[in-house]
């Protein structure tokens, strides 16, 4: 059978451009815990890599050692690059030619406030810094016009970047990565919050990338983002590593075969069961909005949008990136507010009442949460700012500890409790989230792609706890772009684009899962 990927055709010399890295007997230790546990790698040029793993395994952390961003245990194993025919026992000198791309590095921009124009971010990577210092050259302007055209961005130039949603700013962070030329490129879970039309264009892009010798990594939990052109496969597991090369027919079917614990998720499930019936001839209405528009940054991110959210119901919100989908959860939430000739009411909140007040009915998980919380914060203090709906809880007696427990019990995160946010993996801190959003015991739900960068068997755990809270009565909003994520319940959809409502009533269809 030939093989369908596409080769490289990069000689010997060409592949001395780009980054050869080995670990050999490399150890992680952070405080009293053991992440990596003498792990052996070998990336060369013209490889490409697929990283596997549960939750907590230390994908980031191996990602970011690769990276030169976090030191292995002093006197462990060796690490070393070699790159245009030097060697390099530390990658001081090259760190500048290793490109990463991850969720944490998106939040960064959040976390600072940094709402640069694109061409700026995109800019900064030409120069390999975090953030531009010098105007941008003829020359720059054409380098980041051709990028913003290779992932079909054109669209976004004059935007930005907080004004931009979750997955338009990965892809923005992907072009920016790519204006530097990296010798070595670094993927962490860099399809979260990508539609179906975005996953595509970094499918096209790594396609592109696989014709040249470009060593790349990419940290996935989801069998279906797992590029044809990968030729490697490696799974992290109790600190160590095992590694594969792909079989030479389609990279994912091959990485199927070789799943075994902390598998990928084939994105199947039994389809959602028809729409509940409601338990109340008429259901209390606990939100209306009447022709909404909302701006961002100058910019329309709704445009007459009308809803009305009644008790018990379960609403899917779905659309492509940039569709409004994020905009519309914070406004239901009380963080972004209605333009004039709009209306937004909310059950209980009259003239004089404050916002708060109706927040702390509601339950939130959505991606500015995980940026926003201080990394120096204990888990128990993250969940027990959900009483308040604070980031940070500083209330002069602090909450039942036991709430909080069981909070994280319900999630799967007890054992958590005493950990920082600095020490937790995206997935982790995702489920202490959750917990946050639960410790109340509140009304409404809402949701806002909230199984990102979980892997299967978490995803599965909380998919099934929020259809639970669906079925008790509580009242659910959920954002997402994975027809197997829909909730069995749901009662409703809102369909969006381009901040429009395409279709908004009760649940049309079963989706099948994409």
């Amino acid at each position: 059978m030939s093989d369908p990927r596409p080769r490289s055709r990069a000689t010997g010399r060409q592949r001395d451009r780009y980054i050869d890295v080995e670990l050999r007997e490399v150890r992680l230790t952070l405080g009293r815990r053991s992440i990596l546990r003498a792990v052996d790698w070998r990336i060369r040029p013209a490889e490409r890599w697929i990283l596997t793993g549960a939750n907590g395994a230390g994908k980031t952390l191996l990602l970011k050692l690769l990276a030169g961003d976090v030191w292995p245990t002093a006197d462990t194993g060796r690490r070393r690059y070699r790159l245009r025919g030097r060697h390099f026992d530390q990658p001081y000198e090259i760190r500048q030619q290793i490109a990463y791309v991850g969720a944490e590095r998106q939040d960064r921009y959040e976390h600072y406030e940094w709402n640069h124009p694109i061409e700026q971010v995109i800019g900064a990577g030409l120069y390999h810094s975090e953030i531009l210092l010098d105007p941008l050259t003829d020359s720059d302007h054409r380098r980041i016009g051709g990028l913003l055209r290779r992932l079909r961005l054109e669209g976004l130039a004059g935007r930005r970047f907080l004004t931009l949603s979750y997955g338009e700013r990965r892809l923005v962070l992907l072009a920016r990565a790519l204006a530097g030329s990296p010798r070595l490129l670094l993927l962490d879970e860099v399809f979260n919050g990508l539609d179906t039309t975005y996953r595509d264009r970094v499918l096209a892009v790594l396609t592109g990338l696989s014709r040249t010798a470009l060593p790349w990594v990419l940290a996935t939990h989801r069998e279906e983002d797992i590029p044809d052109v990968a030729t490697h496969w490696c799974r992290l597991q109790n600190g160590r590593l095992v590694t594969t090369r792909l079989a030479r027919n389609r990279g994912r079917a091959a990485a199927a075969a070789a799943r075994a614990p902390g598998r990928l998720d084939a994105g199947a499930r039994p389809a959602a069961r028809a729409p509940r019936a409601l338990r109340d001839a008429g259901p209390a209405l606990l939100v209306r909005l009447q022709r909404a528009s909302v701006w961002r940054e100058g910019s329309p991110a709704l445009r007459n949008v009308s809803l009305a959210l009644h008790a018990g119901e379960c609403w899917v919100i779905h659309g492509g990136n940039g569709s409004g989908k994020s905009t519309l959860i914070q406004t239901l939430y009380g963080d972004l507010g209605v333009a004039v000739g709009g209306t937004l009411w909310r059950a209980g909140v009259e003239p004089g009442v404050p916002i708060a007040s109706f927040k702390r009915r509601v339950g939130l998980v959505a991606p500015e949460l995980q940026a926003a919380h201080p990394r120096y914060l204990r888990v128990d203090e993250v969940v027990a700012s959900g009483l308040a709906s604070s980031i940070g809880y500083d209330a002069p007696r602090a909450p039942n500890p036991q709430r909080l427990r069981r909070a994280l019990t319900r999630v799967g995160a007890a054992s958590l409790v005493h950990r920082t946010v600095k020490s937790l993996s995206y997935g982790q801190l995702r489920r202490v989230l959750f917990a946050r959003a639960l410790v109340h015991e509140p009304d409404i739900l809402l949701l806002d792609e909230p199984y990102a960068g979980l892997d299967a068997g978490q995803r599965a755990s909380l998919r099934s706890l929020v259809e639970r809270a669906v079925m008790a009565g509580v009242t659910v909003v959920l954002a997402t772009h994975h027809a197997d994520e829909w909730p069995a319940g749901a009662t409703h959809e809102l369909e969006l684009a381009a901040g429009r409502v395409r279709y908004s009533g009760v649940l049309r269809r079963v989706k099948a899962a994409a």
